[in-house]
């Protein structure tokens, strides 16, 4: 199925090898994570925070920057922090999507600096652990008898990464995107506390920011949109293709720069980065964030950032959301 499959390539891609390098001296080094405390961003920030911590000579500190899913932070970084040396800010493949459907106004991929990826991540489906759906049969079940019946919600808006993955559910059950009964949010964070908390029943998230959370047994995921089984912790998870039902959606997780950012400036961070790729306390990062080794940085990001928007351009025309 053409629309579920966005970024089946790059979740397969190997792992870049690259000799370790000396510390890279960027000062008060930051990461921007462009929602609240909770999400997908932030998880991609303390991958870098940890991750990159014994490549740089200070270290980095996480803000948060919520608006409009990525929107103020992607303008802030096209405007008044255009070549700032010591910041990078987080994106995910829905950023990408943003982009492409000018929820982040005139601006364009090619207005930033594609520096590193934090890894892979999939789509899930996720209840809380009291729920009545037991298995994603029972869920689109009803979806596809009264989609109005069912209360989904997720961090992104009309024709965002998670609101896709409603619409791939919609879908699958033969109903329409716009009959789903949805509810938006600023930020992951803030959909698992309206599931918590009762104000929506099923939560449209990513497998990645999930950890935290099963551990404390609040929550269960009903199917994981991966092409095959991850590895613990989400072994003993189904995949929503083993349960019958054609949905696949890879999210990329990585980092950007203002694009007046120097040659020089945008070479500490791609160096760091990879420095820290060739080394296993990386890879632990990774699966202890439940995400998959992607590896990208510098012009390698680049080129496969070019390809990333040029299939979304496709999913989003075939969705209705450009034309």
């Amino acid at each position: 199925m053409t629309l579920a499959r966005i970024g089946t390539a790059l979740a397969v891609a190997m792992s870049v090898a690259a000799p370790a390098l000396a510390q890279s001296d960027i000062r008060t080094p930051e990461c921007v994570a462009p929602a609240n405390p909770g999400g997908g961003f932030d998880l991609t920030c303390r991958v870098a925070q940890k991750g990159l911590e014994p490549h740089l000579t200070a270290p980095m500190q996480v803000t948060f920057m919520p608006g409009g899913i990525g929107a103020v932070a992607y303008n802030m970084f096209n405007t008044t922090r255009t070549d700032d040396a010591s910041a990078i800010v987080a994106f995910s493949t829905g950023s990408l999507l943003n982009i492409v459907t000018g929820k982040y106004g005139a601006f364009t991929e090619q207005d930033v600096r594609w520096v590193a990826t934090a890894g892979a991540d999939f789509g899930a489906v996720v209840v809380r652990a009291d729920s009545e759906y037991q298995d994603l049969a029972g869920l689109m079940a009803d979806l596809g008898s009264d989609p109005a019946s069912v209360v989904v919600g997720a961090g992104g808006s009309v024709g965002s990464q998670d609101w896709m993955k409603g619409a791939l559910l919609i879908r699958e059950t033969g109903g329409a995107p716009m009959d789903m009964r949805y509810v938006a949010f600023d930020g992951g964070g803030d959909a698992i506390a309206a599931l918590l908390g009762g104000s929506i029943e099923v939560y449209l998230g990513d497998v990645g920011e999930m950890v935290s959370h099963l551990e404390s047994g609040q929550m269960r995921i009903l199917g994981v949109m991966s092409p095959e089984r991850l590895d613990e912790p989400f072994a003993e998870i189904p995949t929503a293709i083993e349960q019958g039902f054609d949905l696949e959606w890879t999210i990329l997780r990585g980092f950007y720069m203002g694009g007046e950012t120097s040659d020089a400036d945008y070479a500490k961070w791609v160096d760091a980065f990879e420095a820290a790729y060739a080394t296993p306390e990386w890879a632990e990062v990774q699966k202890a964030q439940g995400l998959l080794p992607l590896n990208l940085a510098g012009a390698e990001l680049e080129a496969a950032i070019a390809d990333s928007v040029a299939r979304l351009s496709g999913v989003a025309s075939e969705a209705g959301l450009i034309n």
